[in-house]
Parts: structure tokens; C-alpha cells; sequence
């Protein structure tokens, strides 16, 4: 015991030397400001926040996330229902939305009920005036200020020596993109992290040429190194009859810091109703025992108290909100979603069988 109270005496020492000899901002780990765990703003989309965090009751943590696949997928409207449930969290928060795209009209933020008094709409024509631009945003920020950033799209946008060589009518290939991304994303991600700030970033995907095919980011691996979450996302058709109502977004996780990867989740949207809140649920419900599913349709509530399976029979619209809300609430169903879902969680259930995804 002598021994082990003299180590650590003189490990203080050392780690007091190292603290008063630095010339940044230098801590005990486990005083650190820095570490430990993020602040998250949950969505009032259960599902949606597993797939940000692997838990009913998690949501959108600072720093990278990107939201790619092919055109008419819903990614900016997804990028706006997380950036409305920061700017719920955070009364005072600010987003700053860079866009090259200009296909995100004044209803898509109605839409989501953000404030638009609260948005800075920068148009940017290329890589290096985001770069230049949003590097000089997160510099003059403090730990504290509530910023949001959105940038629609990442995909869409082109090197200055592409736009500079196409004045010049010089058709060489531009080999400076992928160095640009990566260079931007060096430049932010420190400032991301350590000011708690998101960036929800819109890519573009390309299918690889092996044969069996899989759907990447474009952007090159800098921007793959830097996030911390990437959907790549995919759609099935929602049908009523032989009707189509709207479509299931599959989002396929693809790299995230807290949720197994390539877990893949759908969200529901409708022509009428947007997003459905409790998309995903039945599929999660039925696997963890929550809900019997018998033939033609049909379901039956379990007892989680005594295991008893009512008698009565519903169909799936008759589960209310309800229903829903009280059965998301439990703690047996939250341990369910996050022993399935988490990183570190022991089991894996499958939502959505990749086979059912279109792109």
C-alpha cells in the first residue's frame, strides 16, 4: 500500500509539471471539458435517434454527420428535422446553411418548424469558399454558442481549379477535389468537437465497380476519417393496396460512433402525413416480444408484466400513438433498443433485410 500511495504522489508530480508546462489548454482527463459524454438533442422520432445513437432517448451529437445517397431521398429534409431538434434544445442556437444546391424552398423549413429568422443562408459556388468561409465561423465561436451547420450539398460542389480550368475551356481532369474535402474537414473537425457544434453534411454515393457492387460516399476518404456518422440512404415504396402513399427511407448506417454499424432503420414518410413518428417501431416491438404478429395482418399486444397475450386483435394503424408512446417510455423496451442496437450492445436485430432496399 506504502508503494502504491508513493507511485501515485509521484505521478501527481509529474502530471502537475507536464500541466504547468504546457502551452495549451491542458487537463486532467478526467476533468477534461472535452471528453466524456456529448450533449445530444433528441428528435421526436424514437427510431430516428437509435440510428443517431443507438437509444430511444439519444439524438444529433456534435460533430460530423453526413447524409448521402441518390437524388429525391429525403436527406435535406433529414438534415432539417435534426437541425429543428437542436434548435428546439437550444432556444438560442443559430444554424448557418451553406448551400450550392438551392433546392431547399422556404416550405421545407416550415415544414420542419425551424425559424428562419434563425437560419444564415450563405450560397457558395465552390469548395475552397465553404473552406474559407466556415473556417473562419468556427474560429470566432466560444465553447457555448449554439451553432448548427448545414452544407447542401457536399456532393454538388466543385474545386476552384475545376470552375478556374473551365473558364480557361482547359479540360483536364481536376485532381485537387479529394484534397480540398480533406483538407476542409482537417481544418473543422477540431473546432466541431471542441465547441459542440454539428455539421450535417449532403453527399452523393457511387456504386463500386466489384462484382458484387455496394454504394460509397463520394468525397474521397477524407471525409469518411472525419465523420463520425454516415447514413447512406436508401428507399422502398409504402403502399396501400396496389397504391403507393409514400415511401420507408431505409437509413443504412454505414459509420457511426455509437450505433453498430451497417444497422439499417426505416423512416416512414407519407404524401399526406410527413414523417410518421413511430416508424420502425412495430418490426423493433415484434422482435423484442413486445407484440405477437399472427398471419393476414394482424397483431396482439403482450402483457409485459405477466407475459399474457390479450386476446383482442389489431391491425397495425390501430396501435396508437398512445400505445406507442407508453410502450417507448419503458425501461424493458429502451434496454431492448440499446442491447440490439448499441455499438457495445450484445444482440443484433434486423429491421430491414439489405435485400429490400432499393437505392
Amino acid at each position: 500500500m506504502e508503494s502504491i500511495s508513493r507511485s501515485r504522489e509521484i505521478n501527481m508530480s509529474i502530471m502537475n509539471k507536464l500541466k504547468k508546462n504546457s502551452k495549451l489548454d491542458a487537463e486532467v482527463l478526467t476533468k477534461s471539458k472535452y471528453y466524456g459524454k456529448k450533449d445530444q438533442a433528441p428528435t421526436d422520432v424514437p427510431m430516428l435517434n437509435v440510428a443517431l445513437s443507438g437509444s430511444v432517448d439519444g439524438g444529433l451529437s456534435p460533430g460530423v454527420t453526413i447524409l448521402a445517397g441518390p437524388s429525391k431521398h429525403f436527406k435535406t429534409n433529414f438534415a432539417l428535422k435534426l437541425a429543428s431538434a437542436y434548435m428546439k434544445k437550444h432556444p438560442e442556437a443559430a444554424m448557418l446553411f451553406y448551400d450550392s444546391e438551392f433546392g431547399s424552398p422556404q416550405s421545407y423549413f416550415e415544414m420542419m418548424d425551424i425559424d428562419m429568422e434563425r437560419v444564415l443562408h450563405t450560397p457558395i459556388t465552390d469548395l475552397e469558399e465553404l473552406k474559407f468561409d466556415l473556417v473562419s465561423q468556427l474560429t470566432n465561436l466560444d465553447k457555448g454558442d449554439k451553432v448548427i451547420v448545414i452544407v447542401d450539398s457536399l456532393g454538388q460542389l466543385a474545386s476552384k481549379k475545376e470552375l478556374d480550368d473551365a473558364l480557361a475551356e482547359k479540360s483536364t481532369q481536376d485532381m485537387t477535389r479529394a484534397k480540398v474535402m480533406k483538407s476542409l474537414f482537417r481544418m473543422i473537425n477540431p473546432h466541431l468537437n471542441m465547441k459542440d457544434i454539428p455539421f450535417l453534411g449532403i453527399a452523393h454515393v457511387y456504386d463500386t465497380q466489384e462484382t458484387y457492387s455496394k454504394k460509397v460516399v463520394s468525397g474521397g476518404t477524407g471525409l469518411y476519417f472525419a465523420a463520425d456518422d454516415i447514413w447512406i440512404m436508401g428507399r422502398r415504396q409504402n403502399k396501400v393496396d396496389t397504391s403507393i402513399v409514400g415511401y420507408d427511407f431505409v437509413i443504412n448506417v454505414d459509420k457511426s460512433r455509437y450505433v453498430r454499424e451497417k444497422t439499417n432503420i426505416p423512416i416512414s414518410v407519407t404524401w399526406e402525413g410527413g414523417i410518421d413518428k413511430y416508424s420502425g417501431l412495430l418490426d423493433v416491438a415484434i422482435a423484442g416480444q413486445f407484440i405477437e404478429k399472427l398471419p393476414a395482418g394482424w397483431y396482439r399486444k403482450i402483457d409485459q408484466e405477466t407475459g399474457e397475450i390479450e386476446e383482442k386483435k389489431y391491425r397495425a394503424k390501430e396501435l396508437d400513438a398512445k400505445f406507442w408512446d407508453e410502450l417507448v417510455s419503458t425501461q424493458k423496451f429502451k434496454e431492448f433498443v440499446e442491447e440490439n442496437f448499441k455499438l457495445n450492445g450484445k444482440f443484433n436485430i434486423e429491421v430491414v433485410s439489405p435485400d429490400e432496399i432499393a437505392g
